[in-house]
């Protein structure tokens, strides 16, 4: 590390701790030529560095824990563990680090979400969906409903049927 004051390279590690609840360590230093002390914080590097392009244009850095609370909200009272739902984010996270690289509408991010959600949980995706999609009405939210108990019996083993189906004799 070079000193701020006199730019030598020569310096020594006084006392080091961590801050910010473990994601950051903050060295006191010494610099031997100048034998002035100064501070450093070191951090690891962000994992995801991508922009989202909200739907009325503007631009705001990913923010892994608003992903976590809406799928939170879809999920809420339903048998999905925490763990689960972390799961659930790290396999979207992985889906936009490989399809962009700086910036991704939040649009693309939604359909990810709806995508996983549907084969972990059909109540869970039929809520985000509703707040996703923007349902206009309640007839757009029971055919997306219907779609679901028509689809998801086939697509994915041992998953629940959203509503009961009995049939009649």
């Amino acid at each position: 590390m070079r000193c701020p004051f006199c730019n030598a390279d020569n310096d020594k590690v006084i006392d080091s701790r961590s801050t910010d609840g473990g994601r950051c360590i903050r060295r006191r230093r010494h610099c031997v030529e100048c034998r002035r002390r100064y501070t450093t914080y070191e951090r690891a590097e962000e994992r995801i560095k991508l922009t989202v392009i909200k739907r009325d244009g503007s631009r705001v850095p990913y923010d892994r824990r608003k992903l976590l609370e809406g799928i939170r909200r879809a999920a809420y009272k339903r048998p999905i563990s925490a763990e689960r739902l972390e799961q659930v984010v790290d396999e979207v996270e992985e889906q936009l680090v490989a399809a962009f690289d700086k910036e991704v509408s939040s649009s693309s991010i939604g359909e990810r979400v709806a995508a996983v959600l549907r084969r972990v949980d059909q109540v869970a995706y039929v809520r985000y969906a509703s707040v996703y999609r923007q349902f206009q009405d309640v007839g757009e939210f029971i055919d997306e409903a219907r779609d679901v108990i028509e689809r998801s019996a086939e697509e994915i083993p041992g998953q629940q049927n959203l509503f009961d189906q009995t049939e009649e004799t």
